[in-house]
């Protein structure tokens, strides 16, 4: 595996690649990989020629007092696993050239960064779409992979590429979870042993929520109700939102007349989670 730590030098690489014909694929990660990356990489590497991750922990996503100082780091272990699961270029750029001094350009997607994660996090979505716009010129893919776990993102990544007219495929990967459920995360490291064993609530309350609309629940707030509690039993944990969504627009309805997106985030100790599940209504 081939590392890029210079933008011109990604530029260039990807330029020659497509001039030969070649198709690229790229995975944005924060590093500090886990299985559900490597399962994006898994899933898109039949899909392309040359694949390329990014590692870049990204600055202007975290807002004042988050976690971007503590956010996990374990460059060399990334380097291995990814080297292993056959990605052909790692991309890890310096901050100082992302963001080179009297930067003040960013990409700001409207409507659909609004609810969820956008009430709490105002901040997240420019510096989401801001840094994946970057990498879409630096490393010029003809299609990049978002799992979706963090399905507001992949949302809203899909209506940027579409809005700005960007020739790019936006793949999305079903999320991947432990063995008990918690869906795979960088920021799972922060959970102590019992916070761990806590944080299991979130799969729980999202299965519950299934059975009671498999059932024939549609009453939005009967089945939100039903994971309030699931995700109360116990202290450690305080609800962000609990929220039904349009899977598209995003926007909050009160009953379940299709498929339905249903999602969280949860504070478990200072580790911020958020899962998600599409309702899909019985017949």
């Amino acid at each position: 595996m081939r590392i890029i730590e210079s933008i011109p030098e990604m530029q260039q690489a990807s330029e020659s690649w497509r001039c030969a014909g070649k198709q690229i694929a790229l995975v944005p990660t924060m590093g500090y990989l886990h299985e559900g990356h490597l399962e994006l990489m898994r899933a898109v590497r039949p899909r392309c020629d040359v694949l390329v991750i990014s590692i870049f922990v990204n600055p202007t996503q975290f807002g004042p007092g988050e976690d971007f100082e503590r956010y996990p780091r374990d460059l060399d272990r990334d380097i291995r696993l990814a080297t292993e699961t056959g990605v052909d270029i790692a991309f890890i750029p310096h901050v100082d050239e992302m963001y080179s001094e009297g930067y003040q350009t960013f990409v700001n997607v409207t409507g659909v960064t609004t609810p969820l994660c956008g009430r709490s996090r105002p901040a997240f979505f420019r510096g989401v779409t801001t840094v994946v716009t970057k990498l879409f010129h630096i490393v010029k893919p003809h299609r990049a992979i978002f799992g979706e776990k963090d399905f507001q993102q992949l949302v809203t990544i899909r209506r940027m590429a579409q809005d700005l007219n960007m020739d790019i495929q936006i793949i999305g990967h079903p999320i991947v979870r432990e063995p008990d459920g918690l869906a795979m995360s960088s920021r799972n490291a922060y959970l102590t042993p019992e916070q761990r064993r806590k944080s299991t609530r979130l799969h729980r309350s999202l299965k519950e929520a299934e059975v009671l609309v498999r059932k024939g629940e549609k009453n939005g707030e009967a089945i939100l109700k039903k994971v309030r509690e699931v995700l109360a039993e116990g202290d450690d944990v305080r609800i962000d939102y609990v929220q039904l969504c349009d899977p598209t627009t995003l926007k909050e309805v009160d009953r379940i007349s299709g498929p339905t997106l249903l999602a969280m985030a949860v504070h478990v100790g200072i580790a911020r989670l958020i899962d998600n599940s599409v309702l899909i209504p019985s017949p």
